[in-house]
């Protein structure tokens, strides 16, 4: 079985990152502190991941454990970003839970060109966010009109 067809998950001192292949695309889980390194080692794996994908694809990525990064390490995830797109992807969504994370995503993803591709859900208010993510990847329905806000408790 080729790398990329398989559910990869490392740890490094505290920065935690899942990539699975699903049926519609990738799933992308990050948790953790990062450092330059780390996210320079994501880069790695995922640039060679993706040089398998042949045709359009969706990312979810799931970064409600993610502390925000140091200027340095956001370089690495905004390259894959950049990646992602070249190699065919047609949508994305990534959860958040800390605003700050949401901030600096959103940036990044104004900095490579992907925001008209890509939303964001913020976990705390949605409690149904898995699905939001589904139903924006999979149909283009936006997450916030799929349906009326459910606050969490």
């Amino acid at each position: 079985m080729s790398l990329w067809l398989c559910e990869l998950k490392l740890t490094y001192e505290g920065f935690m990152y899942t990539i699975e292949k699903k049926s519609w695309g990738y799933e992308l889980i990050f948790g953790g502190d990062t450092s330059v390194e780390e996210a320079s080692r994501w880069h790695e794996e995922w640039t060679e991941i993706l040089k398998n994908q042949i045709g359009p694809f969706s990312v979810f990525v799931d970064m409600r454990t993610l502390i925000p990064l140091c200027k340095e390490a956001m370089e690495p995830l905004a390259e894959g970003q950049r990646l992602a797109r070249q190699r065919g992807m047609i949508r994305s969504v990534v959860v958040v839970q800390n605003p700050a994370t949401a901030s600096q995503f959103r940036r990044i993803a104004g900095d490579t060109g992907i925001n008209q591709w890509e939303r964001y859900i913020d976990a705390n208010a949605l409690a149904d966010w898995m699905q939001r993510g589904l139903d924006w990847i999979l149909h283009g329905i936006e997450p916030s009109q799929a349906r009326e806000a459910v606050r969490s408790h």
